[in-house]
């Protein structure tokens, strides 16, 4: 108790003074490989993650609440970043985008171009000039700006590397990875970027440093769209020089979606003398997406993934309770099966088959049963559902979100309350949405894929009880009871 006190006198007193301790800003930094199949002896591979005091997280996390309320209440944060927001996510973001360039590709036979923009160590090079202007333009003044004045400047760190320590180095800019604060700083000093992009008339949406633009435009302007599109990048690459960041345009992916009318397109944009080429396939925010918007190849690579990990599981099973192969195969299989698995709602069963023999080889796995076992026993003793009861599940979870005004603005906007046109006595009707006519349309097949579409039409046909359920918590408990009943007691 007396500790815990102290702190928060300490954290107290450093918000109020306006003053960081010089033991706050001290970071020890551990170089984490970014990815495991990277060359491990290339610096340029490795993202320095920054250690720092509890006392020193403890006090940011105070300020980022603070900043974080301030920001949100006074409408300051980029409604397109996804980074770092309560009920944002990857999946979210995913989501939104998604919602986008379906429709215009398939029901209005527009054709689409998805930019993916890769900054080169975007945390590294914050100058921190520019973002505590970029705190004072936002209204952030006087014990309040001192604050984090004191906060950026004379910060030190030493790098660990196989059990040695650097000398002690000034850190002159950037904002530290792993702090607490270091995402929400990074996402209002990029806050422009926005402006940039919707000027050339391109929509856009962020997570973190990874910003994705896109446009929909008939396939007569291909011409003038690349055009368009190398002037977007330029400034975009003129916004980050400016801001000590930069944009690789190497790395940048260019995905080409072309409209049902014209199933055979091409497009060249040059930007500062370097070519960029659409590719069929790209990775966005872990998610394998393809020109031809659909999950194929996505489904292909998660499936891989998973199988890697079920042989070395396997490999030690032996050795393991049924308990500690059943925590191993949710952390590295079935999570993986989870991630952004909304983004397959409606799909066919036979697109999602490669997904469920994931999943029942994962179920063998942990009872150590043969490999043309039964598996809905199994599932029942774990309690997993399958597959599309899955998808379906994490969907309904993001709707009963929009509905309750948790989830983030741009998922609520898809999803309409039902009003009746006569008042109606019976409960039945409580809590249902307004589904979207699909009547006349051309591409009513691809737009009964869209969050928009099946968020409505599955909403309502849960009970009454669920739908108006009092919390989240009770709302999942009752759905997982729900789909548990329809898709295994009945097998």
């Amino acid at each position: 108790l007396r500790t815990s006190t102290s702190t928060v006198v300490c954290v107290c007193t450093c918000v109020t003074s306006g003053i960081v301790p010089a033991s706050f800003k001290t970071a020890r930094i551990k170089p984490l490989l970014k990815k495991p199949t990277l060359n491990t002896t290339d610096i340029q591979n490795y993202r320095p993650v920054s250690l720092l005091s509890f006392l020193s997280k403890t006090l940011e996390r105070a300020v980022a609440n603070q900043l974080s309320s301030y920001l949100s209440s006074n409408n300051l944060l980029d409604p397109h970043q996804s980074g770092f927001k309560k009920a944002h996510s990857t999946e979210t973001a995913l989501l939104a985008v998604t919602e986008s360039l379906v429709p215009a590709a398939r029901a209005s036979s527009l054709s689409s171009v998805l930019s993916l923009l890769d900054l080169s160590a975007a945390f590294d090079t914050v100058n921190h000039q520019i973002l505590l202007a970029t705190l004072a333009e936002l209204g952030i003044a006087e014990s309040a700006l001192s604050w984090f004045t004191s906060y950026l400047t004379n910060r030190t760190y030493q790098v660990t590397w196989n059990g040695s320590l650097s000398k002690p180095c000034t850190l002159e800019t950037g904002v530290p990875q792993g702090s607490v604060l270091g995402p929400l700083l990074f996402s209002l000093y990029t806050r422009s970027l926005g402006l940039v992009i919707a000027s050339h008339g391109f929509s856009y949406h962020c997570y973190a440093d990874d910003t994705q633009l896109f446009l929909s435009f008939p396939s007569s302007e291909k011409t003038l769209i690349a055009t368009r599109i190398s002037e977007c990048l330029a400034d975009v690459s003129t916004w980050t020089t400016a801001h000590h960041l930069r944009l690789n345009l190497n790395k940048t992916k260019l995905l080409l979606i072309p409209g049902k009318d014209c199933p055979h397109m091409d497009l060249l944009v040059t930007v500062v003398n370097i070519t960029v080429s659409p590719s069929p396939t790209a990775r966005n925010l872990g998610v394998v997406l393809e020109n031809q918007l659909c999950c194929t190849a996505n489904i292909t690579a998660v499936a891989r993934s998973c199988r890697f990990s079920l042989y070395n599981i396997r490999r030690i099973r032996p050795f393991l309770t049924r308990e500690a192969a059943q925590l191993l195969v949710q952390s590295l299989v079935i999570s993986r099966l989870d991630y952004c698995n909304s983004l397959l709602a409606g799909l066919p069963a036979s697109a999602i088959k490669p997904l469920q023999r994931i999943q029942n080889a994962a179920a063998r796995l942990v009872f150590n049963l043969p490999k043309f076992s039964h598996v809905t026993p199994l599932f029942r003793d774990l309690h997993w559902l399958p597959v599309v009861a899955r998808i379906k599940f994490k969907t309904m979870v993001l709707a009963y979100k929009a509905v309750d005004g948790t989830a983030p603005a741009y998922l609520q906007a898809y999803l309409k309350p039902h009003t009746p046109a006569r008042s109606l006595r019976s409960t039945t009707s409580a809590g249902r949405l307004e589904p979207p006519s699909l009547r006349a349309s051309k591409g009513r097949s691809a737009k009964s894929q869209l969050f928009s579409v099946l968020g409505p039409q599955w909403w309502n046909e849960l009970p009454a009880a669920l739908r108006t359920a009092e919390s989240l918590t009770i709302f999942r408990k009752g759905l997982k009871t729900h789909l548990f009943r329809v898709h295994l007691d009945s097998a």
